[in-house]
């Protein structure tokens, strides 16, 4: 974050294609790992069904910052013209410096793990309390167990692979190519690529947008803050949703019900009496199946293949574990060479 702040502030002096192009390939490269290391962070102190709900959170702080950032932008904007130079110069240049600063703020106060809490910043005796239970119910002896030690034995005990996990251990070349040939995770690998394309250019754009619609840059900009809010009302409310069902896939297919009107619009409306943008955003729901994939919709299905494949591996590895008595499961555990998704104990998340 230190160091995609500092490029972010560098933008202040953009002066043509070359050096913006620079910038932004440089702040691709610094950000490219946030967000996986943001859920690698979060697994040290989650299961893993507690994790979408945080995860939510953490989008949901992602859309404040945006929220936040079109209020400072409106005033930022202003400055146009203050020594010499454009507004959007000063704009880099201010929300750069800010990020640096809570770059720096998050450095210090985020603990590498959860028995690394204690530091002359955090505080000498860390986050966590001492508790203390009996040993047995025979005896008098008792033993201190510090809320750390809770945390890291219910993550490990819900997922054992988490004991090979080191918050300090590089990616090598060989862990990167063992992580490219695990066919299971090759689907996921296609959705990080592609889930982002249909939202992204709207959102990014979206004040280009109300500018192309009549609004200067300041209302274009205060404009935006309607349709974040709303993203993040709808985030929480499916993440909730999903982590007390259980179920992934049909609750975030529910995210998409509001979808139907516009169908249903698009079906009985006479479409030459329609604002043409109007059609062309419904059409585009119409993209994940349409006519000419008839009538097999090949590539609509796709997508469900993918979860089936997910589906019937959880299946399978149920009725091997299943079929394994209570001493067999324990000498897995205790002896297998099979890591993340291999282990019979992992679960695919559909």
């Amino acid at each position: 974050m230190v160091l995609w702040s500092i490029v972010a502030s560098c933008q202040f002096w953009l002066s043509g294609r070359e050096s913006f192009l620079a910038c932004r390939a440089l702040l691709g490269l610094l950000q490219g790992g946030f967000i996986p290391d943001v859920i690698l962070y979060l697994s040290y102190f989650y299961k893993h069904h507690e994790l979408s709900l945080r995860l939510g959170f953490f989008w949901t702080a992602m859309s404040i910052a945006d929220i936040l950032s079109a209020i400072l932008a409106y005033g930022i904007l202003h400055m146009r013209g203050l020594e010499g130079h454009a507004g959007w110069r000063w704009l880099f240049l201010v929300e750069g410096l800010l990020t640096l600063v809570i770059g720096v703020f998050g450095f210090l106060l985020m603990p590498a793990g959860p028995c690394q809490t204690a530091s002359w910043f955090r505080g000498k005796n860390g986050w966590f309390t001492e508790r203390q239970a009996p040993d047995s119910a025979d005896t008098v002896v008792k033993r201190l167990l510090t809320e750390e030690t809770i945390m890291v034995n219910r993550v490990l005990r819900e997922d054992p692979s988490k004991s090979s996990m080191h918050n300090r251990e590089p990616i090598t070349p060989r862990l990167l190519w063992d992580s490219l040939k695990d066919y299971d995770l090759w689907p996921l690998y296609i959705l990080g690529l592609t889930f982002q394309i249909p939202m992204t250019p709207p959102s990014q754009y979206l004040t280009l947008t109300l500018r192309n619609l009549g609004f200067d840059t300041f209302q274009a900009n205060l404009l935006a803050i309607p349709y974040t809010v709303g993203h993040m009302v709808t985030m929480l409310a499916i993440t909730y949703l999903g982590e007390i069902i259980g179920e992934l896939t049909l609750v975030s297919m529910s995210g998409q019900v509001w979808a139907l009107p516009f169908l249903i619009y698009l079906n009985v409306v006479n479409t030459s009496e329609v604002n043409r943008w109007i059609l062309y955003s419904v059409i585009t729901l119409l993209l994940m199946y349409p006519n000419d994939d008839a009538p097999l919709y090949k590539r609509g299905n796709r997508s469900l293949l993918g979860i089936l494949y997910y589906i019937y591996r959880n299946k399978k590895r149920d009725r091997t574990w299943e079929g394994m008595s209570e001493a067999q499961r324990l000498a897995y555990l205790e002896t297998t060479k099979d890591e993340g998704n291999k282990r019979l104990d992992f679960r695919f998340s559909h």
